[in-house]
């Protein structure tokens, strides 16, 4: 707001000059026609030195602030009875009061400035009637109606200066709260991926070792080598999800997509990864994908395929699942299918997710979607197996 406030500062500084200067020039004139008319008069002294008194009290207001601090009340108070004075010796001192009504506004609140206002109106009027002689209807109503018209003019732009540092500083505060509520949800948004990353890969890999190493437990004396495959097995994910934390630390890309290869090459690890004895997964594409797929749409449609290849191991009970990757011109679209035990879409689940979606996976990948203005479309039933149809929208080739 430093641009708002430098013009203020420059209109007051220029307003302030000018009343400076219009006083100086109001003082000397009015010194030059007493001393043109009297000077060899009995007050002469006494108009010199009140006037170089209220020269001087003049130039040492600035440094006294415009706050109605102690010092400032007594100094303009100072002033005003000097100027008093100057107008019982020499009336046509009278016109200074103009510079004073500005100094008394800027320095007192409305409710005290207005009545000082008055007063010097009123001394005013009667030092110039004073110097007619007579009524003259021109010297009584024109002072007044001047210092009527400044003094409103003065409230009105004080007031609207206020109405306006009011505005301005709801609207920084209306700013930094926008800001923190920007934050506020970025972290949220930042925590919400964080914890889809987590869960497609860290959590998955773990979770495969836990089931890899009971296997071997159950097995070690049975089938020894059986058991060590899957040991062998669980190693093998250990250090896959190692990689994938170490990716994920440092720029979060999934790290079969790293490796170079593209979509395709990558799904093709993850089916070979999560193929087991009793689960086959195969992968099928239609088309060709976009050479170069955008970045955010291979991770986000490799960690769909994680996440739901992740639910048909832990919960359909399947013995074989496929990953079809469809390429059309406008869209691309990744099936997934497996022959488990399948569940009712439309029941409703426990929890904030969607009918169906008993865990973080589905509400995940429906999350990864919608960031990219795609749709998730589930198809199953109790029996029948699953089918989940994830399609993100693509520039026109």
């Amino acid at each position: 707001m430093s641009g708002v406030a430098a013009p203020e500062r420059d209109d007051t500084r220029a307003l302030t000059v000018v009343m400076h200067t219009a006083f100086f020039v109001l003082l000397s004139a009015s010194v030059v026609r007493y001393l043109a008319r009297h000077a060899g008069g009995p007050h002469t002294p006494w108009v010199i030195a009140l006037s170089v008194l209220l020269a001087v009290l003049y130039v040492l207001g600035p440094a006294l602030g415009t706050r109605p601090t102690p010092r400032r009340l007594a100094w303009l108070g100072l002033a005003v009875a000097a100027w008093a004075l100057l107008v019982v010796l020499a009336p046509s001192f009278a016109w200074c009061a103009v510079p004073l009504f500005y100094t008394g506004l800027r320095t007192l609140p409305p409710r005290a400035a207005i009545p000082l206002v008055a007063v010097l109106t009123a001394l005013a009027v009667a030092a110039q009637l004073s110097l007619a002689g007579w009524a003259d209807p021109n010297v009584l109503l024109a002072p007044p109606a001047v210092a009527a018209v400044a003094t409103t003019v003065f409230v009105v732009m004080q007031r609207q200066a206020a109405r306006r540092d009011a505005l301005i500083a709801d609207l920084v505060r209306t700013r930094r709260e926008l800001a923190a509520t920007e934050r506020r949800e970025g972290t949220l948004a930042e925590r919400e991926r964080l914890a889809r990353e987590i869960h497609d890969t860290l959590a998955q890999g773990l979770s495969s070792q836990r089931m890899l190493l009971q296997a071997a437990d159950r097995l070690w004396d049975s089938a020894p080598g059986t058991a060590r495959d899957h040991v062998r097995t669980a190693a093998a994910i250990a250090e896959r999800s190692l990689a994938e934390a170490r990716r994920f630390v440092h720029d979060l890309t999934p790290a079969d997509l790293a490796e170079g290869g593209g979509l395709l090459r990558a799904l093709h690890a993850v089916a070979e990864r999560e193929t087991t004895p009793g689960l086959t997964v195969r992968v099928h594409t239609e088309g060709s994908p976009p050479d170069p797929l955008p970045a955010p749409v291979e991770s986000a449609l490799l960690r769909i395929a994680q996440g739901a290849l992740a639910n048909v191991r832990e919960h359909a009970g399947a013995t074989a699942a496929a990953l079809t990757l469809t390429c059309l011109d406008d869209q691309i679209v990744l099936d997934v299918t497996d022959d488990g035990r399948g569940f009712d879409p439309h029941t409703p689940a426990a929890g904030p997710a969607p009918a169906g979606e008993r865990g973080h996976g589905l509400p995940a990948i429906r999350a990864r979607l919608r960031q990219l203005g795609g749709t998730l479309t589930i198809e199953s039933a109790p029996g029948e197996g699953t089918a989940l149809s994830a399609a993100i929208p693509l520039e026109p080739r």
